[in-house]
């Protein structure tokens, strides 16, 4: 896609819709796919990302055949093939296939859960599914978390990875699941041992959703997969280490405990500031050296500490780097970070701030910043 088009229009084009209606045209001929396309494209410019997969899925409802068993069956034969089972990784598969998964559920929800599980299964091999199996979950829990156990061992690793992360409790974006948010550590257990990383990935942060929630349900799980010894000990160690970057960043004792670093390590830590007056799309700098009477290794972050008050905002944490300090070798590092003022995550406003320094999860030292 040619530069300047913005994410929405890469997606959800009329190059794509076009290929989407004729695919359908040539599953199911009766399917008119010009005017598929002159009623999508009519209203696209208008929409948003996710406004434009309800259209699709609107326009499709009507479109498809009435019953749900025969427009099920023109859904899965206009599918092209799966996408690819030798790639391993951040193959997501083409977002103008998510509109099926929303007209999917919206005809089979309650009527054909069993044939609309079928057609889930189908469709996230060519895109993923993990939004449209949330309101089946949560419609039909005890026969959505069954399918999706069974889903753990199918031979096709994007329906594996639905397995774990269409049950996320935290599904970013996706809504918000009923019932016991720790319903899926069984499936967990199935495929932790996968060796596909695109699974291990939605297994470390299926486990990270439920360490927010249960801190030792998850420590619990990780010991539990360390002694199985299923999974390669490398690949075990970063799912690990993805798992609980949660509660490593909130210094919890007992991750860091995990990762193989003490909490209680004895450790000197000075801070040169090197700009204690800084400006809103400047950039704030500053040196760190930690100093150990015995050699151990060592997780550092660094913190932002914003002012207190009736707008009262916890630090933010950023990761900064792993090293090992030792008697007569200090670990060293700078920070140069650009104070941008439309940063996603948090507002930057004028007046006293500071940083801190985390190793091992306590917080060693702090140096004052004013903001201007």
């Amino acid at each position: 896609m040619a530069a300047g088009f913005s994410l929405k229009d890469q997606l959800f084009n009329p190059a794509k819709v076009a290929r989407l209606g004729w695919e359908i045209h040539a599953a199911w001929p009766a399917f008119d796919a010009a005017l598929f396309e002159r009623r999508v494209c009519a209203r696209l410019p208008e929409l948003e990302l996710k406004a434009r997969i309800a259209w699709i899925a609107a326009v499709l409802d009507e479109m498809l055949p009435p019953r749900f068993d025969h427009a099920a069956e023109v859904i899965e034969a206009a599918l092209p093939d799966p996408l690819d089972p030798a790639l391993t990784d951040n193959d997501f598969g083409e977002f103008i296939y998510a509109p099926y998964g929303e007209v999917a559920v919206l005809r089979g929800l309650e009527e054909h859960r069993d044939r609309l599980l079928e057609l889930l299964e189908a469709i996230t091999q060519r895109f993923s599914m993990e939004y449209a199996i949330r309101p089946v979950l949560n419609r039909w829990p005890d026969a959505g978390f069954a399918r999706m156990q069974a889903w753990a061992g199918h031979g096709n690793y994007h329906v594996r990875r639905l397995a774990s992360e269409g049950a996320r409790p935290r599904l970013p974006w996706g809504i918000g699941l009923r019932g016991d948010p720790l319903r899926g550590l069984p499936i967990l257990d199935a495929l932790h041992s996968d060796p596909t990383r695109y699974v291990t990935r939605s297994v470390a942060n299926h486990l990270n959703d439920v360490a927010r929630i249960d801190p030792e349900a998850a420590l619990a799980r990780v010991a539990a997969w360390r002694r199985a010894e299923r999974q390669r000990p490398a690949e075990l160690a970063w799912m690990t280490s993805h798992a609980l970057r949660g509660l490593v960043k909130a210094g919890h004792p007992g991750a860091l405990g995990v990762l193989g670093f003490d909490p209680a390590a004895e450790v000197a830590c000075r801070i040169d500031m090197l700009t204690p007056e800084a400006a809103i799309g400047g950039t704030l700098a500053f040196d760190l050296t930690l100093e150990a009477g015995t050699e151990l290794p060592v997780l550092v972050d660094w913190l932002m500490e914003f002012p207190a008050g009736g707008g009262r905002r916890g630090p933010k944490v950023f990761k900064l780097k792993k090293a090992v300090v030792a008697p007569g070798q200090p670990v060293a590092a700078q920070v140069r970070y650009r104070l941008k003022g439309d940063a996603t995550t948090f507002r930057l406003r004028p007046g006293p701030h500071a940083v801190a320094v985390q190793v091992n999860g306590r917080v060693l030292a702090r140096a004052p910043f004013a903001l201007g």
